[in-house]
């Protein structure tokens, strides 16, 4: 499974959205994907970038473009099984009734994002290339599991 599968999914699932939403939405699959079915989505590295985690190689497929579309990212049918499936349909379900912004501002009050960028040394507003690791995710994600969070 690659990210284009993933975002692809996400896209004919919800619908075109805004590139930065989307890029929430696929944050957020592959961080509850760690914790529900311990394992990641996809191999491609997700970074801290100023506006909250982005995977730079989606990025690269939908690079000036405010909205993204279906089929945009890739003709044929994504290739995801139905554990990769199921996740994504939670996540969707509970994340994509928010705005674009509000994704993004609920990543900055969470500790993987705001790990990477301490990491990276980087201020608000600041550029930064720092991953966003598959360790901190999960750890992060499944305390809140524990909690009883929404997710």
């Amino acid at each position: 499974m690659s990210v284009k599968d993933v975002a692809e999914y996400i896209l004919r699932s919800c619908g075109e959205m805004t590139a930065m939403k989307l890029q929430k939405l696929v944050y957020y699959a592959q961080a509850w994907s760690l914790v529900w079915d311990e394992r990641p989505l996809f191999d491609e590295r997700i970074e801290a970038w100023a506006n909250g985690p982005v995977c730079r190689s989606l990025y690269a497929a939908h690079r000036q473009q405010f909205i993204v579309r279906p089929a945009t990212l890739k003709a044929e049918e994504p290739e995801l099984d139905d554990r990769a499936r199921n996740t994504i349909k939670a996540v969707t379900e509970f994340y994509n009734k928010q705005s674009a912004q509000w994704l993004s501002d609920l990543t900055h009050l969470e500790e993987p994002w705001k790990k990477a960028r301490e990491r990276a040394g980087a201020g608000a507003g600041d550029a930064c290339e720092e991953e966003i690791t598959l360790s901190d995710m999960h750890e992060y994600y499944s305390g809140l599991q524990a909690t009883n969070a929404p997710l």
